[in-house]
C-alpha cells in the first residue's frame, strides 16, 4: 500500500503562517489525486483542499479559501499545504489523502492516508 507521511506541524500563533507538507513512498507510481483533511478533538473529520495529480485543479474548503494553498511538490508524489493568517480554530490534526480519482471534499474518495501531523493556532 502506498505510504504518506506528513511533516511541519507544530505551534504558530494567530495570523501567522505554517507549511505542510506529504510525501508518498516510491510504490506511488499512479496519477494520484492529493488532499489534506482535518480532525479536532470531538468534531468529524472535515476536508481542507485537495490537488490534481497534474497540480492544474485545486479545491478548497470554504473555512480556508483564500488562506491556505495546496500544490504539488517539486517531486510528483509530494504535496504542500501553505497555511496563512492562521486561526485558533483550524487547530487540528491535519491528514494526507491520496485519490486514484479525481480531487473530491469527500473522504469516501480517497484510498490511503497519512498518519496525521498536530498543528496548533494560540489565540
Amino acid at each position: 500500500q502506498v505510504q504518506l507521511v506528513e511533516f511541519g506541524g507544530g505551534l504558530v500563533q494567530a495570523g501567522g503562517s505554517l507549511t505542510l507538507s506529504c510525501a508518498a513512498s516510491r510504490r506511488a507510481f499512479g496519477r494520484y489525486a492529493m488532499g489534506w483533511f482535518r480532525q479536532a478533538p470531538g468534531k468529524e473529520r472535515e476536508f481542507v483542499a485537495a490537488v490534481s495529480w497534474s497540480g492544474d485543479s485545486t479545491d478548497y474548503a470554504d473555512s480556508v479559501k483564500g488562506r491556505f494553498i495546496i500544490s504539488r511538490g517539486d517531486r510528483r508524489n509530494t504535496v504542500t499545504l501553505q497555511m496563512n493568517s492562521l486561526k485558533p480554530e483550524d487547530t487540528a490534526v491535519y491528514v494526507c489523502a491520496a485519490s486514484i480519482r479525481t480531487p473530491t471534499p469527500s473522504a469516501n474518495g480517497y484510498d490511503h492516508w497519512g498518519q496525521g501531523t498536530q498543528v496548533t493556532v494560540s489565540s
